[in-house]
Parts: C-alpha cells; sequence; structure tokens
C-alpha cells in the first residue's frame, strides 16, 4: 500500500496571524467561543486530517492592547470536541515542568476514553520563565534538567497508562465480578524528581496508549523526541533542513531501539491560498496591512529574535550580528535556529524572508496547486511523513486548504479519501503499543 501523507491543525486561537482576530468575519472574543473551536474541527474533520493540536503557554503572554494573547485550557477544549466531533484526533499541549504526572496522566486518558480512543499529548517543556510564577516556583529549570525531568516524567505517565492490562475488566455481573485485581498494578516508581506509587485510577486507551507528540526542536528536543515521541511537531524551513532534520531524528531512535519509520514527522506549514497567485499574495498583504505599527512585522521579527531594539533594513539580508542567538532571549531555539539557517541558506532580504516565514514556520503563498506542489516535494524528497497545517485564519485558511488543496492531493493519490480507522493511531498508521505488564491469573480463566 502507498504511503499517503498525515495532516495535523495547529489550532490557536483566532489563527496564527497575529492580525487574524481583525478578520471581519470573527467576532473579537471567538477564542473563548466553543463555538468558534467546533466550526474549526467540522471543517477539519471534513477533510478527514489527522489531528488538532491546541498549543500553549500557562502565562498571559504581552502584546495584549493589539491582541487576544490568551487561550482556553486546551484539555478542557479538547474534551468539550471530543462530545461534538467523530473520528478527528484531539491533542492538548501540556507541561511535563509544570503538571504532576499522575494528574496528568489522569486527564489524557479520560479524554482518550471520552472520545473513543483519538487522543494524544503534546508533551513541552515550557521555555517561558514568567509562568514558573503562576506554579509557585521561583525559576525554571535550566534547559538539560528540564529534559530531565520530562523523560522521567515520560515514564512515569506511560507506566501509569499500563495500570490495567487489556482484560483486566471481567465485567461478569452474573457472579459480580467486575475485574481482576492481579492484572491492574501499581508503579511503584521511585527516581530522581519524582516519587508515584500508582496504579492509575482509569483502565488502559482504547488504542492502547493516547499518542505521545512532541514539539522541541533544540538538541535536548531532538535527543528527546528520538527518545520518546511517536509524531513530531518541527519547524523547517527549507528541504535541506528538514531532510537533515529527519535524518538525523530516525537515526537517533533507531540508536535507542526505536523503529525509525514509526515516527510520524510533520514539520509546520502556514497556506495562504488564492485562486491566483496574486489572489494568495492580496490575502497576506491584507493580513500584513491589519497590523498596528507597533506590531509591524519587521519589528516583530527583530524582537522574536532576542534584539528587540534593532533596526533591520527591510531590502537588505538579515546581518550576520543577528543570526547569533542572544543570551537570555525567551522563546523555542529550535525557531531561531531554522530561521537564521534559512536566512543564511537563502541570503534573502528582511522583506523576502517576511513572505517566507510567520512566527518560526514556512509559509507557502500560491494557488492551491503551488501549495500542493510543495507538500508533495517535501513529503517525496523530505523524510517526513506530513505537515502540521497552521492556518492564518480560522476557520477560514482551514476551509481554504481543505476545500482546495486537499482534493488536489487526493488526485495525486497523496491522501486518503476518508478514515479507515477510529483512533488516532489508527488515522496515523502507528503501532498499538504493548502493555508493561502481562499476566497470567486463575480468575476468569
Amino acid at each position: 500500500m502507498a504511503r499517503t501523507l498525515s495532516f495535523f491543525v495547529n489550532v490557536g486561537s483566532a489563527g496564527y496571524h497575529p492580525a487574524a482576530w481583525l478578520d471581519p468575519a470573527l467576532a473579537p472574543d471567538a477564542f473563548i467561543d466553543l463555538a468558534h473551536y467546533r466550526r474549526v474541527a467540522e471543517v477539519a474533520e471534513r477533510g478527514a486530517l489527522d489531528g488538532l493540536l491546541l498549543p500553549d503557554i500557562p502565562v498571559q503572554q504581552p502584546g495584549i492592547a493589539r491582541g487576544p494573547a490568551a487561550t482556553l485550557d486546551p484539555v478542557l477544549v479538547t474534551a468539550a470536541l471530543a462530545v461534538s466531533t467523530e473520528r478527528i484526533g484531539l491533542v492538548p499541549t501540556a507541561s511535563t515542568t509544570l503538571n504532576r504526572p499522575y494528574n496528568l496522566a489522569r486527564r489524557i486518558l479520560s479524554l482518550d476514553h471520552a472520545s473513543h480512543g483519538r487522543a494524544g499529548w503534546n508533551a513541552v517543556t515550557t521555555f517561558e520563565p514568567r509562568a514558573a510564577a503562576n506554579f509557585g516556583l521561583r525559576d525554571l529549570p535550566a534547559r538539560d534538567e528540564r529534559y530531565r525531568r520530562a523523560a522521567e516524567y515520560l515514564g512515569v505517565v506511560t507506566g501509569l497508562w499500563d495500570s490495567w492490562e487489556d482484560d483486566a475488566v471481567i465485567g461478569d455481573q452474573g457472579s459480580g465480578v467486575f475485574a481482576d485485581p492481579e492484572k491492574v498494578h501499581a508503579l511503584n516508581h521511585v527516581g530522581e524528581f519524582y516519587s508515584v506509587a500508582g496504579p492509575l485510577n482509569v483502565v488502559r486507551s482504547p488504542q492502547g496508549r493516547p499518542v505521545l507528540v512532541q514539539a522541541g526542536a533544540s538538541p535536548q528536543g531532538r535527543a528527546f523526541a528520538a527518545a520518546h515521541a511517536e509524531v513530531i511537531y518541527t519547524s523547517q524551513l527549507s528541504l535541506a533542513a528538514v531532510r537533515e532534520f529527519s535524518a538525523e531524528v530516525r537515526a537517533a531512535a533507531a540508536a535507542h531501539g526505536r523503529d525509525p519509520e514509526a515516527l510520524r514527522i510533520l514539520p509546520g506549514l502556514v497556506p495562504i491560498i488564492g485562486s491566483t497567485e496574486a489572489e494568495a499574495r492580496a490575502r497576506f498583504d491584507a493580513l500584513q496591512n491589519r497590523l498596528h505599527p507597533e506590531s509591524a512585522p519587521v519589528r516583530t521579527l527583530a524582537q522574536w529574535l532576542g534584539y528587540p531594539d534593532a533596526e533591520l533594513e527591510l531590502d537588505a539580508p538579515l546581518p550576520e550580528r543577528y543570526t547569533v542567538l542572544p543570551a537570555g532571549r525567551v522563546g523555542p531555539e529550535g525557531f531561531f535556529t531554522a530561521l537564521t539557517r534559512y536566512a543564511v541558506e537563502t541570503g534573502f532580504t528582511v522583506r523576502e524572508l517576511l513572505t517566507h516565514v510567520l512566527g518560526g514556520h514556512r509559509v507557502v503563498i500560491g494557488t492551491p496547486k503551488t501549495v500542493a506542489d510543495h507538500i508533495e516535494l517535501w513529503f517525496r524528497n523530505g523524510g517526513i511523513d506530513g505537515f502540521t497545517v497552521i492556518p492564518a485564519v480560522l476557520p477560514a485558511s482551514l476551509a481554504d486548504f481543505v476545500d482546495e488543496v486537499v482534493p488536489e492531493l487526493r488526485r495525486r493519490g497523496l491522501f486518503r479519501h476518508g478514515y479507515d480507522g477510529t483512533t488516532l493511531r489508527e488515522h496515523l498508521g502507528l503501532p498499538v503499543p504493548a502493555n508493561t505488564y502481562r499476566t497470567v491469573s486463575p480468575i476468569g480463566r
């Protein structure tokens, strides 16, 4: 059977573009309206896309004078969407640094049962230092320690998810036997950072375990993904960079004894679609022109790089001094590395960069064929499995993708015409993990 694409959708507020909330078709407070998220989910499910990924940074972001810069809790939003959707996967983001493992394991597994096996978890370590104060911490741990914590955390969570063997529930109403206690296992974990007894008081997932997603692109994040992740959401801006990333991560996964082809690598893609190239470009320009001068793209780029007082010349390449990671920069290191590498490789002017990159992810502006060509090129030559679609405006930009690009990909034999299964693992073609515990018990023989 020919390999086909996988697609996640990044569902952030009104959309990924900072001017998304200014779209006349949206209410200014759409980001707190559950109906808004339901509309997004309906469009994604109509296209038979694999899953919705909801990002999260648990601290109020600056810039609220010019945009929402706020989010609802992604676990609660996905739980609400579980009852209004049928097939689409649901992947909330939650921090290993700022949550207790037992509570989070229970919440994600509860979501998995509520959605009949459609849940995943985007495990992040949190880079925003101001978040620490919201959780009674003086500071966030250093990056290396955060990833050590995360590795232990995932071991605890997956161990808890395996607390109940697949056949532990007997449910014999005639005999009054509900479950076999010998098939429900305490974890009794005592490690460097966590001590968790278990077992979890939720039975095993309909899909074995919720799908583990990871979005870090720093060296530590790549190593963590290779060791643990099943789906990797990454920022890659060129075909050469994504090919190198894929080869590195798959080789590292193999070194951990994992099947390198059982990873799903889904780089971010911001598609801006029009019936002609000119129309697509006009749509992007309209978004850029809606921004307040304080949020001008060139100013935002300098701030994002960690040089808030920089004066970037629009029609000149990014100066070399701004390609060096500044001390004290707050933000994903992988995004910085991807963007500055792309700037050096292409020699693009700042103006050109601002039409190819948005918030660290690749922008493709053009017709449905142009976007499909980009997707096919990377899919066939980049060692990836699909993309995380990042709509500029929700749900409009996602509808453009589903209604215009997806049919083109189907004509090329690159994407399915409907869902073949019911669980997120089935959508992604991922194996069901074996339970850590296997016992033979006299009860129920």
